[in-house]
């Protein structure tokens, strides 16, 4: 194995952990992926599927799970989006954001590096940086794209180090039709999923270290402010997604770990000498199936489910599309469904 990068703690306090209701298990249908960890699920405008391996491979999948590999990005593959115009808009911890024709299976890139991106210790001033963890991505129906970046300072594969140092090092970021690239929100704490509500009044971003969804309000008194959604959350948000009725459908990718919470708030040097061990003895994510549904404008939890499956869980993603509920994952070579 490569040997791993070094990490830089601070010392942090996680969020209170609150509370969810209870919601009850629900029927899978478990659908083969042709490789491992289908890290998100978006859905097209023909009802068919798209999805991206860790290999890098961007499959496409119809309702009734046959599935077809489509191109390579050679990087990556994380949160996906269907532009208006029907590419395949897709953010990779190694190559940036690209986008994807999906009749050709041409990859381009649109963004790979910003300016002045933080690096959660200091300024960055007019340094221009490669994305290193572009994280989910989203467009609004003037064409106006918005994406996250999970941490500047980690590629996917050590996800780990960005928890163990416990900085804010992410951000959320605007691509203009015109392809000027702009910073909205910077200092989160592992941003990830990212969707408009309903009405594009504002966007909904989740941070899964910092157990929260919030809103980056685009229109109105309060437009380019940023506002609490639902805190305090008992499990980590992932890829997020807005339902054909306007919730906002959230992964919940894990229940909070509790030895990486009590870590958090000790000296830096314990984690640095934690990282160097073997990953098999670093805090585990306890695989399980966890998806909320929460009300966009009050931030109440309004419909989900959680179970566990052996051949599922550990979801990263989640789209309602057709009556059905689809599901993806880091753990296992396949994406799930259940009937709503």
């Amino acid at each position: 194995m490569p040997r791993k990068p070094p990490i830089d703690p601070v010392r942090w306090t996680p969020p209170p952990v609150g509370a969810l209701p209870d919601f009850p298990p629900a029927e899978l249908t478990i659908v083969p992926t042709p490789g491992d960890g289908p890290e998100d699920v978006v859905v097209d405008a023909s009802g068919q599927l798209w999805t991206g391996l860790v290999d890098g491979r961007i499959v496409r999948v119809t309702p009734d799970g046959a599935t077809t590999v489509v191109a390579d990005t050679g990087g990556r593959p994380l949160g996906m989006h269907v532009a208006r115009d029907g590419r395949v808009l897709i953010c990779d911890s190694h190559r940036g954001l690209l986008a994807l024709d999906p009749t050709t299976g041409t990859l381009t890139t649109l963004v790979e590096s910003v300016n002045g991106r933080p690096d959660g210790r200091s300024s960055a001033g007019s340094v221009r940086r490669p994305l290193t963890f572009c994280s989910n991505v989203t467009e609004t129906s003037d064409g106006t794209i918005y994406f996250t970046e999970s941490t500047s300072r980690f590629h996917f594969e050590y996800y780990q180090g960005a928890i163990m140092e416990a900085r804010g090092a992410g951000s959320l970021f605007r691509l203009a039709p015109d392809g000027t690239v702009t910073t909205l929100v910077e200092g989160l704490y592992f941003a990830n999923g990212v969707t408009p509500t309903a009405d594009e009044s504002a966007l909904v971003f989740a941070e899964t270290q910092g157990r929260r969804l919030s809103k980056y309000w685009l229109s109105g008194p309060a437009a380019g402010t940023v506002t609490p959604l639902a805190e305090h959350l008992p499990g980590m948000p992932d890829n997020i997604s807005t339902a054909p009725d306007g919730r906002i459908w959230v992964a919940l990718v894990s229940p909070i770990i509790p030895a990486a919470e009590r870590l958090a708030p000790l000296s830096p040097v314990l984690r640095k000498v934690l990282w160097r061990l073997p990953d098999a003895l670093l805090p585990k994510i306890k695989p399980e199936v966890w998806v909320v549904a929460f009300d966009a404008e009050s931030g109440a939890a309004v419909a989900g489910i959680r179970t566990q499956n052996p051949a599922f869980g550990t979801v990263t993603g989640v789209v309602e599309t057709g009556g059905k509920l689809w599901m993806s994952t880091i753990a296992f070579p396949a994406l799930a469904n259940t009937q709503l």
